[in-house]
């Protein structure tokens, strides 16, 4: 029984200080988005996030890589075992990087078409970036395993506070949007190099347990249903609609979304290697309750925040241009918690074995690409979508966890 103790312990503590680091990241992420709205106005700061959903979409490689080093270097119990994983793990993500980010750079003009971006370098630019993004994704997964979380925090601070000063200084130098997301890809850089590496990864290697093909798919399966439903609604907003709707949309996903990066920064990322390292027992969710009941309480408030004062956030922080949003803050927002605490579930089954949740994700992040095409009506028609397949998808997810409950408590019942 030592052991959930330990490990709740150990969730709590790793909690407060990602929580702690995510505020100082949403802060100046806010500070960056604030600033690209109120000084370039609706339909440029559309164009940003456009470029910013590319990315995110992009980092399916990037969070594979780092969930599969994080797993690996938390279950490896010598040193040189932990070292051996993050050097074999980062060869491998710079030769899958640097074929990304040559992909996106000569599909430039094709991809910037489909998105109506006034310049096609916008996303040539931002594939120097997404270049850089996967090996960035090891050297987290590696200080998450190690469970350095003060480090992991820092690292996240030093790409948000770089991306803001490097945005500002470049858009009032005149480059506009092509300068704030020119400034993305200067903190995937910054956030390569900052921290150093830590001294258990810089060791002789030894090997030690090897991430499985089995693990790699799981993960790049989980990710790219995340970035799917997470960013696909901006995108195919962006196609369908003029700048400036599909601009206000953008402003909303990102007070939305900011729910689900500090649920998965401030909670997921700390119980994921504090579970992969853990006795596992098929039947029990030792470690489960803490990180569910964490977000189940950051949602709550989160929705009725947004929802008591909907305008006054936007107007506050994006400015009186983005007020127009037919009350669909609280909506996203409720859309956002729902597929949180979905996350909390595939990511605990992730971390302890070979997990059918996460197929059952990409076909819901299938089935949203599907349905958005064909409900695309009004700004309100597309954040219904997404709130009635998060609430189907968190009730299926959910199915097997309730029947290994029922069978522990059956078992110890005999």
């Amino acid at each position: 029984m030592e052991r959930p103790r330990s490990a709740h312990r150990l969730v709590l503590g790793g909690s407060l200080i990602m929580l702690l680091s995510m505020v100082l990241v949403n802060l100046f992420n806010f500070a960056y988005n604030v600033f690209m709205a109120r000084v370039l106005g609706p339909a440029e700061f559309g164009h940003i996030n456009a470029a910013v959903a590319v990315l995110l979409i992009a980092s399916c490689v990037s969070l594979a890589f780092q969930l599969v080093c994080a797993k690996f270097v938390a279950r490896n119990a010598a040193p040189g075992g932990k070292a051996w994983v993050f050097q074999s793990l980062q060869r491998k993500s710079w030769m899958a990087s640097l074929a990304l980010g040559s992909a996106l750079f000569l599909a430039q003009k094709p991809v910037a078409a489909y998105l109506n971006l006034p310049n096609s370098w916008i996303v040539g630019v931002l594939a120097i970036g997404i270049a850089v993004y996967a090996p960035v994704g090891v050297k987290r997964g590696a200080m998450q395993g190690l469970c350095l979380f003060p480090r992991l925090g820092g690292n996240f601070v030093v790409e948000a506070l770089t991306r803001f000063l490097a945005g500002v200084v470049l858009v009032l130098m005149g480059y506009g949007a092509l300068g704030a997301v020119g400034a993305i890809s200067a903190a995937v850089l910054a956030a390569y190099f900052l921290p150093p590496l830590p001294r258990q990864l810089r060791m002789h290697p030894e090997a030690g347990e090897p991430p499985s093909f089995a693990e790699a798919l799981q993960a790049i399966v989980f990710f790219v249903g995340q970035v799917v439903i997470s960013n696909i609604d901006i995108l195919l907003v962006k196609h369908f609609f003029s700048a400036e709707p599909a601009g206000l949309y953008a402003a909303v996903a990102q007070v939305g979304r900011l729910l689900y990066f500090i649920c998965w920064f401030g909670v997921v990322n700390v119980m994921f290697p504090v579970t992969a390292a853990s006795a596992r027992d098929d039947r029990r969710t030792h470690g489960l309750l803490t990180p569910l009941t964490l977000v189940l309480a950051i949602s709550t408030l989160f929705v009725l925040a947004v929802a008591a004062a909907p305008h006054l956030i936007m107007e506050v922080v994006f400015g009186a241009k983005f007020t127009q949003t037919e009350g669909l803050l609280a909506l996203y927002a409720g859309a956002t918690a729902l597929y949180s605490l979905s996350v909390v579930l595939i990511a605990y089954e992730m971390s302890r074995r070979i997990a059918n949740t996460g197929w059952l994700q990409l076909l819901f992040a299938g089935a949203m690409v599907l349905v958005l095409e064909m409900f695309h009506g009004s700004l309100h028609e597309v954040v219904m979508v997404r709130i009635v397949l998060m609430l189907v998808m968190l009730a299926m997810v959910s199915f097997p966890f309730l029947r290994r409950r029922r069978q522990a408590l059956t078992a110890e019942a005999v």
